[in-house]
């Protein structure tokens, strides 16, 4: 993988492996979902990049039903809401997402701390949304 810390080379990894990467400082070990070229924690220029394992907790959601042109074309709108969300992967760092496999009309079935997995949104195969689906 080139160091080429990021978006581009992030989406990449999402659109064309199938991985959600971010980036390890190897001075501290500070991990980060976001690619960026330097440590926010010891501003330290020694990155690598990190492939998280794709296991999380849904720390917060909201369901939404005023959406995208996009997204009410593949019939997302007021009758059918998505959810999005900010979960926190199994390595520490935390993430908004789209959460997949769960009811946007009936919210109360959406429990915080549940376990989530990976998944991939392709609304846009030329520009992947990084997606999360229960476990």
């Amino acid at each position: 993988m080139a160091n080429d810390f990021n978006s581009h080379t992030f989406y990449n990894k999402l659109k064309e492996d199938r991985q959600l990467v971010g980036v390890k400082c190897t001075a501290c070990g500070h991990l980060s979902p976001e690619p960026r070229p330097m440590c926010p924690e010891c501003h330290g220029f020694d990155m690598e990049w990190h492939q998280f394992s794709g296991k999380a907790t849904l720390s917060t959601f909201t369901c939404i039903s005023v959406v995208p042109v996009l997204m009410a074309e593949k019939g997302y709108g007021r009758d059918n809401p998505y959810c999005s969300g900010i979960v926190t992967l199994e390595e520490g760092p935390r993430i908004s997402a789209r959460i997949n496999g769960v009811d946007g009309n009936n919210p109360q079935s959406i429990k915080t701390g549940m376990d989530v997995i990976l998944d991939f949104d392709d609304l846009d195969i030329e520009f992947p949304s990084l997606a999360f689906k229960p476990a």
